[in-house]
């Protein structure tokens, strides 16, 4: 099923220019398309339409996604907020106090990939040693790459410590590449890195729409 992705302004990447009301064709999990909505809309009346408000870029590469999802433990709200409070759990004492299982841990990773999809995330880079965290990851649609170099700690938010955008974008859009973007609450791409990945309002990996702000 053609599912057309229109939004205020679309940026197909880094170096790109962006082009105002721009639209991407998906067809199954792969871009079929980029351009004008208004030509792509023409082009296939009978393909299902999404319109976002905000900018449509590449996804969001998250480093050092292992300390994220293996050394921070994400309570589950409500259930365990009154005990251990809303924030997430950080450092080897308290998390020593915790005596998390591996399923605890697996839990925990889910409702991190959740708060990464929520950011606009499609990929993350680390090695990861605890199998069922490894199993949240994958099972979320998230891609796992190997561990790759980054000044400054790891940080749900890819726009964190980025002098631009762009920097944090995984790869670009492409005709025939994979349907893997996401689109913030932004008029321009230069807002993003002051509004930060929250203000993500969609993500889209392998054509499916994994997270929708609501």
């Amino acid at each position: 099923m053609l599912t057309l992705h229109a939004a205020q302004l679309l940026v197909p990447g880094p170096g790109s220019a962006p082009l105002p009301g721009g639209a991407v064709l998906v067809d199954g999990d792969r871009i079929a398309r980029l351009g004008p909505y208004e030509e792509l809309g023409a082009a296939h009346p009978h393909a299902r339409t999404r319109r976002w408000q905000g900018v449509l870029t590449p996804g969001l590469l998250v480093r050092g996604a292992d300390t994220l999802l293996e050394r921070t433990y994400y309570p589950d709200d409500p259930y365990e907020v009154a005990e251990l409070g809303a924030e997430a759990v950080t450092g080897r004492e308290a998390l020593d106090a915790l005596d998390l299982t591996a399923a605890r841990w697996g839990h925990s990773a889910r409702r991190g990939t959740q708060k990464l999809l929520a950011r606009g995330v499609v990929a993350v880079a680390g090695r990861f040693s605890i199998p069922a965290v490894r199993t949240a990851v994958a099972r979320s649609g998230l891609a796992i790459l190997p561990p790759a170099p980054f000044e400054g700690p790891p940080e749900l938010d890819p726009f964190a410590g980025r002098e631009a955008a762009e920097q944090a974008f995984h790869g670009r859009l492409d005709e025939g590449g994979p349907a893997r973007f996401a689109v913030f609450a932004a008029e321009d791409p230069r807002e993003l890195l002051a509004r930060g990945a929250t203000s993500c309002v969609a993500t889209v990996i392998g054509g499916r729409l994994l997270h929708r702000r609501r």
